[in-house]
């Protein structure tokens, strides 16, 4: 196989085979955002001053952001399937810990292992489900993968919260313990161990050459756009509700209108992509000036409709623009390095989601929160504007796909 063309393993895969792998995205996804939430409820009852709650908040994030890059990288030699399986497990040991975490320090270290052992899970399973799609259906494919990601992101607080008001922070670390240990099962039994592929030797030159090819930096920059825009909204959609007098249910549904959008756009996007309807720049550049709008109408006018519209145009942008960003790095990726680009575009979105809601946070305790929303619509047109731009000469590189 020639360098530089991504790999089929035949057929596409069955759904059997790669449904264990939107579970594990879901699982990550919801590691996360479920668990932060749940500590925000939970903070007062363990004694945490607002600084240790940050630093909890960020430990999770810390862990994937430094491992991601190193465990795909892992699994371009060792293989995806076996990174997957032991991250899975280190995930239900950290959570079957964190069960009996009754301080901030066990509780920063029970969060500190599920971060660490996302960063291995999470590329992998990106990587496997490109592998197995083949290049002529990573749209569908990623379609499903990140719909079930971002159910995990965006439904992560309700379900934390839900689980916590039953019995505690306890609840939610043994429905993540149950949901780690049931993922590795089912990736044991139905995934296949897929074959490692030789790889040339790279140098430090080739290494920063692929890192800023347009073709890897671009869908990166879409990823940390979009993903960003996704953790400002789950968390300032229920703060603005709040001040809007909607009521915990009524704050709480926007992020379940956002999630439900997302879901149901991802899936037909990546078809239209295979199908060759839909071209990588037109539709992310559509899905990022859709979430730039949604922000900019929230900066604006902030009204009761604005805020489900808004949450609806902004699941509908992410929806547009996440799955085709993915599929576009898989297909352009050489099979034999997959697991590290999706590593590190998984780094990029990690950077997304933790500095668009710092940003915005930033810029609104120093101006208003509008001013905050404001800037980051801006910076989400510029994304939009580079993706425009920038891809237009990748056209030769998706296999005769329009980009």
């Amino acid at each position: 196989m020639p360098r530089g063309t991504p790999a089929a393993l035949g057929p596409s895969p069955a759904r059997k085979v790669v449904a264990p792998l939107y579970l594990a995205g879901f699982t990550t996804a919801f590691g996360a955002h479920g668990i932060a939430a749940a500590l925000g409820v939970e903070t007062g009852d363990i004694g945490l001053s607002i600084l240790t709650f940050g630093i909890l908040l960020a430990v999770y994030d810390l862990a994937e952001v430094v491992l991601k890059p190193v465990f795909g990288s892992l699994s371009d030699r060792i293989g995806s399937k076996p990174v997957i399986i032991g991250g899975l497990i280190a995930f239900t040991a950290a959570s079957f810990f964190g069960i009996f975490a009754g301080t901030p320090i066990l509780l920063g270290v029970a969060r500190l292992g599920q971060g660490a052992a996302a960063a291995a899970f999470s590329p992998a399973s990106s990587a496997a489900v490109a592998r197995l799609a083949g290049p002529g259906a990573v749209g569908r494919y990623f379609g499903k993968y990140g719909s079930w990601k971002g159910l995990g992101y965006a439904l992560g607080p309700l379900i934390g919260a839900a689980l916590v008001g039953l019995d505690g922070l306890r609840a939610l670390f043994i429905a993540l313990t149950i949901l780690g240990a049931a993922t590795a099962i089912w990736v044991i039994v139905a995934v296949p161990r897929l074959p490692v592929l030789p790889r040339p030797r790279y140098t430090l030159r080739d290494l920063a050459k692929q890192t800023v090819d347009r073709s890897f930096l671009i869908p990166t920059l879409v990823l940390a756009a979009s993903t960003g825009a996704l953790g400002v909204a789950v968390g300032f959609l229920p703060l603005l509700g709040t001040t809007l007098h909607l009521g915990l249910f009524g704050s709480m549904g926007a992020v379940t209108v956002l999630a439900i959008a997302s879901t149901l756009t991802q899936p037909f996007v990546g078809r239209l992509r295979d199908d060759g309807r839909i071209s990588t720049r037109a539709g992310t550049t559509v899905g990022l000036l859709l979430i730039a709008t949604g922000i900019g109408a929230l900066a604006v006018i902030p009204t009761p409709a604005t805020l489900y519209l808004a949450a609806l145009t902004i699941g509908t942008g992410i929806g547009l623009a996440t799955p085709l960003a993915f599929a576009h790095l898989a297909a352009t990726t050489p099979a034999e390095r997959m697991g590290r680009t999706m590593g590190n575009a998984e780094l990029g979105r990690e950077v997304g989601d933790a500095g668009g809601p710092l940003l915005v946070g930033a810029i609104a305790s120093i101006l208003t929160l509008g001013a905050g929303l404001g800037v980051l619509a801006l910076l989400t047109v510029g994304v939009a504007s580079l993706g425009g731009i920038a891809l237009r000469t990748n056209a030769t590189q998706e296999r005769g796909l329009p980009v």
